[in-house]
């Protein structure tokens, strides 16, 4: 196992040293799903996808990478679900609803208004998620993909209730 962590270890510090020397990531962004130029395009392109137009609730991970995927999704009046930092609260997600928004969509997608402006719920309070967009920090050719490597994603799920998972309407 530790020869398997090595390896992917090996491909995220490629990965980040090739995104920074490119120019496309600010610098010092080793240990984080970075924010990238060509985030908005992204996202605009996400929006073009069939599964995209049917969903009605989509949870997207806080990083700033899917701050346009957020805002995109709460303006066309989506319901998003975004993760409480760490997941260390009895209520690890935070409810975007666009009907229920004391600012613009723009504004709530931010992790840090969305954390004094969205209330906290349990996953038992959570409707079937449509799509979820998460960030990653390198995708091979067949789709899989390599987060950070501090297991965020992974408890992410741990925490969602088979109902929740099993109800997903749409694709990852």
């Amino acid at each position: 196992m530790a020869d398997i962590d090595q390896a992917k270890q090996t491909v995220r510090e490629r990965v980040w040293s090739l995104l920074e020397q490119s120019g496309v990531v600010e610098p010092g962004v080793r240990g984080h799903i970075p924010a990238f130029v060509g985030a908005d395009e992204a996202a605009e392109r996400l929006t073009t996808l069939l599964a995209w137009e049917h969903a009605q609730v989509v949870k997207a991970v806080p990083d700033r990478a899917q701050l346009p995927v957020r805002a995109r999704t709460l303006a066309v009046g989506k319901i998003v679900y975004m993760a409480v930092p760490k997941l260390a609260v009895p209520k690890p997600f935070y409810l975007l609803d666009p009907h229920d928004l004391s600012v613009p969509p723009e504004e709530a997608a931010d992790r840090a208004v969305a954390a004094r402006v969205a209330r906290k719920i349990g996953v038992d309070e959570m409707q079937p998620v449509d799509p979820v967009v998460c960030g990653s920090v390198a995708v091979n050719h067949v789709g899989v993909r390599l987060g950070k490597g501090a297991g965020t994603r992974t408890s992410r799920w741990r925490c969602l209730p088979k109902q929740v998972c099993l109800l997903s309407r749409r694709p990852l």
